[in-house]
């Protein structure tokens, strides 16, 4: 039973973490934060960016919540596998398959090409406002 608690667990973290990266990146990083975040819409002048910092912050968190749980593997050790595999998700698609850190993938995958459409139409915008789409893997039907 357990087993599936764990699972359970894990499951929701990385549904949470989706619906929490949409409002802080609508609210946070293209509110407050969006001095950080604006490296990421403007043309690329290297590999990192200032807007990884928050990559490197939620990766710290979950290494932090999985340490605090990992002798008893308790509920803070699944959640920060959840935000970790988030993170996973988060860098194959936004990193690599959106905008091609390295050598992307092809596909014809429908829900695919929906979400890179969704995520160009987000950064049509280059200024703080304005801009739409600020989800990952949940898009809406249009695209």
């Amino acid at each position: 039973m357990q087993v599936l608690i764990n699972i359970g667990i894990v499951i929701l973290t990385i549904a949470l973490m989706e619906l929490l990266s949409w409002a802080m990146h609508k609210y946070l990083f293209h509110g407050p934060l969006w001095f950080i975040h604006k490296t990421h819409h403007q043309q690329k002048h290297g590999w990192f960016e200032w807007n990884d910092l928050f990559s490197i912050l939620f990766a710290s968190i979950a290494l932090w919540l999985m340490w605090l749980g990992h002798i008893t593997l308790d509920y803070r050790f699944w959640i920060g596998t959840g935000i970790s595999i988030y993170g996973t998700i988060y860098f194959i698609f936004h990193d690599w398959f959106i905008h091609n850190r390295f050598k992307s993938f092809k596909t014809k995958n429908r829900y695919l090409l929906k979400i890179r459409r969704a995520h160009k139409v987000h950064h049509k915008s280059m200024e703080k406002d304005n801009a739409k789409e600020f989800g990952l893997l949940v898009v809406e039907k249009k695209y």
